[in-house]
């Protein structure tokens, strides 16, 4: 568990309201049949692809395909934690979340729920940046700094950070820097960094939101995560095997409405830029956003990549009891052939 410092004072200087309750109360609803996909998304440009989706109806498009009219609902939540508990409630199908919150919930439901990943959302890096002039690197937080992560211990970033640790100070210091973490929305975050003037001081962020935090001359970058890891795949959908097993063509049009999507989003940049401003309403120059989208870094792909060092790590640490041999223990591998890792 990590320590909470008393909420009040940030969430009122940055505005937070209800962006964090809203997130995790969505009402669980009785299972449907073919013809009806509920998605949750979180926050930033890695879920350009279901921007594309909706944007272009592409679910329904390939589910016409099969022959069937597919109804597609739309959730945002923040959040692997919140995330993972409405998949598990049955009020969504397909959730969208971190490669940690996928490893959380796959070891959860391991032999019963089966909950794998469908496809990745592409490959991104991600940023611990800080406001603090004195943090250099993450051996210099201390008990005066807080980071900003999306769900404490459970996120992606959580994970990335754990994993810092364990490479800083071994094994047994992975969470050495969780009592840091809150659990903060990424656009919250961001403006709370930007700000400063609260106890806020780290934010492990995602694009586009650690790009406007770093325009502000404040704040830099203590941790890439391409630098700890290499070019991997963040972010990820995942769905339980009842759902892929009782939904097979709406299941199948999802996946190839992804596949479009990706290819959409990586051979058109500024069609890609124009969707994200057009579908999440996002108050971002479209200049500055597809300078960021045009990073070489970013690559926009169903393929997951160098995700497993990842769940190695947690499995070796004790925060996943089963151990997958490989990354296709905890993707579905009854789609279009991936070859990730």
């Amino acid at each position: 568990m990590s320590k909470r410092l008393p909420f009040a004072p940030l969430a009122a200087a940055i505005g937070l309201g209800f962006s964090l309750i809203a997130g995790s109360l969505v009402a669980p609803t009785v299972a449907h049949a073919e013809g009806e996909i509920r998605i949750a998304e979180q926050f930033g440009i890695v879920y350009l692809l279901l921007n594309v989706v909706r944007d272009q109806n592409l679910i329904e498009k390939y589910g016409k395909q099969e022959g069937i009219d597919i109804k597609v609902d739309w959730t945002q939540l923040s959040g692997g934690a919140a995330v993972n508990d409405a998949l598990l409630s049955g009020s969504i199908d397909i959730a969208g979340a971190g490669v940690g919150p996928l490893l959380t919930i796959w070891d959860r439901t391991h032999g019963k729920q089966n909950v794998k990943a469908v496809a990745s959302l592409g490959n991104f890096p991600y940023y611990l940046v800080s406001n603090n002039p004195k943090v250099k690197t993450i051996a210099d937080f201390t008990e005066k700094d807080r980071i900003a992560v999306p769900a404490v211990g459970v996120s992606v970033q959580s994970r990335f950070l754990q994993y810092a640790a364990a490479k800083q100070w071994g094994d047994k210091e992975f969470n050495r820097l969780d009592k840091y973490t809150i659990a903060v929305p990424h656009p919250d975050a961001t403006a709370a960094l930007i700000a400063g003037g609260t106890e806020l001081t780290g934010h492990f962020s995602n694009p586009p939101f650690q790009d406007q935090a770093l325009a502000n001359p404040n704040v830099h970058v203590v941790l890439n995560t391409y630098d700890l890891l290499g070019p991997n795949s963040p972010t990820v959908l995942f769905a339980t095997e009842k759902f892929r097993n009782e939904n097979p063509k709406t299941y199948k049009a999802f996946v190839e409405a992804l596949t479009e999507a990706a290819q959409f989003a990586q051979n058109d940049k500024g069609a890609a830029a124009d969707t994200y401003i057009r579908v999440t309403k996002a108050k971002i120059d479209r200049a500055a956003l597809l300078k960021i989208i045009d990073n070489p870094q970013f690559e926009f792909s169903v393929t997951p990549k160098n995700t497993y060092p990842l769940a190695e790590f947690l499995y070796r640490v004790g925060a996943i009891k089963n151990k997958p041999d490989s990354w296709k223990d905890y993707f579905f591998q009854d789609t279009k052939p991936l070859q990730g890792s």
